[in-house]
């Protein structure tokens, strides 16, 4: 009598699943505005501003991630970004100029670094495309470029179901 034996082919193939999910930082993120400093909308005084920076509970930003932008159609000067940055620092995790995604990029970028390229070094890698988080699409660009010079190959999606990117030639 024959016994069929189920073969895990996945299993077998030798892939490395990397997961961007694993690396989405789960602090709060916020944005705060700078439309809410202008005198009339339109302007930042800059004596003004100086006080409400002295002022101002910083604390309340304490461990979370910080876009600073302006949402009015006003000329900020750089030195105001400077002078919140200088702020937020000591309290926010992250502080960047821009909007959330790009918050998320940078923190995605951050996490990245923390990735030593050599530990996938001739691995056949699948980058996982399905997340319960957002993963920005810069972060999957900033992963190859990382991964690229190292790997034997580069996959997309599923173990079970993957895009070819790239192979290396022997």
């Amino acid at each position: 009598m024959e016994t069929d034996v189920i073969v895990n082919r996945v299993t077998n193939s030798g892939l490395v699943t990397l997961d961007l999910e694993a690396y989405y930082h789960p602090g709060e993120r916020v944005v705060y505005d700078l439309k809410d400093n202008l005198f009339m909308g339109m302007i930042l005084k800059e004596k003004d501003f100086r006080a409400f920076l002295k002022e101002h509970d910083w604390s309340q930003y304490a461990g979370k991630n910080v876009a600073i932008t302006c949402s009015e159609d006003a000329i900020i000067p750089t030195w105001a970004y400077m002078l919140l940055t200088l702020q937020l620092q000591p309290y926010a995790h992250t502080v960047v100029y821009g909007t959330l995604q790009d918050l998320d990029e940078k923190l995605y970028f951050d996490a990245i670094k923390s990735i030593e390229p050599e530990a996938y070094r001739g691995a056949k890698v699948v980058v996982k495309g399905c997340s319960k988080v957002p993963v920005p699409t810069a972060a999957y660009v900033e992963l190859t470029r990382v991964l690229a010079p190292v790997v034997q190959s580069l996959l997309f999606g599923e173990p079970c179901s993957t895009v070819p990117l790239f192979k290396r030639k022997s």
